[in-house]
């Protein structure tokens, strides 16, 4: 190994670590932000069950991917502040510039933006399954299947959110190009409740959700700064 890789190496996680308190705190400045999608995912969830009646069965069928398909577009909604607002005021091109590794640095940014986005909506989404008679049993297939695939929604959500940095309506585009990738976390993740809810085990599908997340934890940082470096070229 070369010294340069043993330095780069070496300032990896030391660069998540300072991209991590960085977003976090910036985040944590814009609360109202926070809130609203938080917000956006309750009424999105509340409105179901206003819309298709008060039938016990058909919303116990229907909850899964209700409660799934509402957290993949409230991660979408935050998706544009990821690289955009660094990219618009010039510190993107900063932190590219760094020692840290760009992919660490982006792991970092990444991390912060699925603990201010993804693990909220995972925790407070076994209280909105009441709504849909959901059981125990199932709230916890729920819970354990959006810790594991909301995380890969922010990373493959970042891989398009840096594609489209600078384009105009990239909200849009962001959208076209993450949601055909965003199908197979929204099947498998519905189907380990429904598979509890038939008394099946969910351990399949819990698996193909966690090799999914590895996947995407060693791909999509190295596929984002490859994108960040020929938007800032």
């Amino acid at each position: 190994m070369s010294a340069k890789e043993t330095r780069s190496g070496s300032a990896a996680w030391p660069g998540v670590a300072w991209a991590l308190r960085r977003d976090l705190r910036l985040a944590l400045r814009s609360k109202a932000e926070l809130g609203v999608q938080l917000l956006f995912y309750a009424i999105v969830v509340t409105l179901f069950p206003l819309g298709v009646g008060a039938e016990p069965s058909l919303l116990r069928a229907l909850g899964p991917g209700v409660l799934w398909v509402a957290a993949l577009l409230a991660s979408l909604l935050s998706l544009p502040r990821l690289f955009a607002a660094d990219f618009a005021d010039g510190t993107l091109e900063q932190i590219a510039l760094s020692p840290y590794p760009l992919p660490a640095l982006i792991s970092g940014k990444i991390l912060a933006h699925w603990l201010t986005s993804g693990a909220p909506l995972a925790a407070v989404s076994p209280i909105l399954a009441l709504q849909f008679g959901l059981d125990g049993s199932e709230a916890v297939a729920l819970l354990a299947g959006l810790l594991l695939g909301t995380p890969t929604l922010s990373l493959l959500g970042a891989i398009g959110a840096a594609l489209t940095l600078g384009l105009r309506a990239g909200g849009a585009l962001l959208a076209l190009l993450i949601l055909p990738l965003y199908v197979p976390i929204l099947i498998f993740g519905a189907g380990a409740v429904g598979a509890t809810h038939a008394g099946l085990a969910a351990g399949g599908e819990w698996s193909v959700l966690g090799a999914a997340l590895l996947a995407s934890v060693v791909g999509a940082p190295v596929a984002c700064a490859a994108a960040i470096r020929i938007a800032l070229d």
